[in-house]
């Protein structure tokens, strides 16, 4: 039994659909040796999924760059996320997870020519973000990006993310935001945008960040709503002075920070641009 959470519910896992308590795996899985393996997380609500095509191309080019083979096409991977989602019963708002590793093989560090992939999929509860944190931002600290130089494959091998998350607890604050030498990167688990006289930034899209659905996504809402976007590199002076500062992730969609590293942002109050993106965000959900 995993404490705190639902037992009973089906998950998928190489190909049978089991109660969450009775899937295993073999300890010689290369994602449980290695972190071998790579995961997507898609967003439901009431049930429906939110730019699942963008989540699931995002899937098949991180097994392609660790050239993992599952065997699947993506449309495949839509129909498992359907039918995880039709034997789950959800309704509500939810995330259906995805996770492959390369298989069960002989610990050695290079690939296992026979090895098959291991594939995992389950529902969870999303817990969408609280008019509180809307209304009120959030809190953060700076602190050095000290993660591997391959950020844009949504790898399992989360180490040096966990840490910059605990960063923050230890911080008494929400979140992290990162810097690569001078220059920002992204949160512990999520993309940073930054506002200077109404024009949202953010870092370029490269190997030093994980590319989130966000991004697109809030460059469309931008130039919907008409707000000038950037993809540049930006200094951490220009954070620090920064009009706006926001997150974005699947699950905490987007949201403001107000403070960083003790210090306001802005007005200390959540600003006009995030109050656009954020109104063009809930009528997209609302369009589902």
């Amino acid at each position: 039994m995993i404490p705190g959470v639902d037992n009973d519910s089906i998950v998928y896992l190489n190909g049978d659909y089991v109660r969450l308590g009775d899937a295993k795996i073999s300890v010689l899985d290369r994602g449980f040796i290695f972190g071998d393996g790579i995961y997507e997380v898609v967003p439901c609500y009431g049930g429906k999924p939110f730019l699942m095509d963008n989540h699931l191309a995002r899937l098949q080019r991180s097994l392609k760059a660790i050239r993992i083979n599952a065997g699947r096409s993506t449309q495949d991977w839509q129909d498992l996320v359907l039918q995880m989602l039709s034997r789950s019963g959800a309704t509500g708002d939810c995330t259906v997870y995805l996770q492959v590793t390369r298989g069960v093989a002989k610990r050695e560090h290079g690939f296992p020519p026979s090895a098959q992939a291991t594939v995992f999929c389950m529902v969870s509860p999303l817990k969408r973000p609280s008019q509180q944190v809307r209304q009120q931002g959030m809190t953060a600290v700076s602190m050095p990006d000290e993660r591997w130089l391959h950020c844009e494959i949504k790898s399992v091998s989360l180490l040096g993310n966990v840490l910059a998350k605990q960063y923050a607890t230890d911080a008494g604050v929400d979140e992290v935001l990162q810097f690569r030498g001078s220059h920002l990167s992204e949160g512990s688990s999520c993309n940073i945008w930054v506002v200077k006289d109404g024009t949202l930034s953010a870092p370029v899209r490269d190997h030093l960040i994980l590319e989130g659905i966000r991004y697109g996504f809030l460059e469309q809402l931008a130039a919907q709503a008409g707000i000038p976007f950037q993809s540049r590199p930006i200094t951490q002076e220009e954070v620090a002075h920064a009009d706006e500062i926001m997150l974005s992730s699947a699950t905490k969609e987007v949201l403001p920070i107000t403070q960083l590293d003790g210090k306001a942002v802005g007005n200390g109050i959540p600003g006009p641009v995030y109050q656009r993106l954020r109104a063009a965000y809930d009528a997209a959900i609302e369009a589902l």
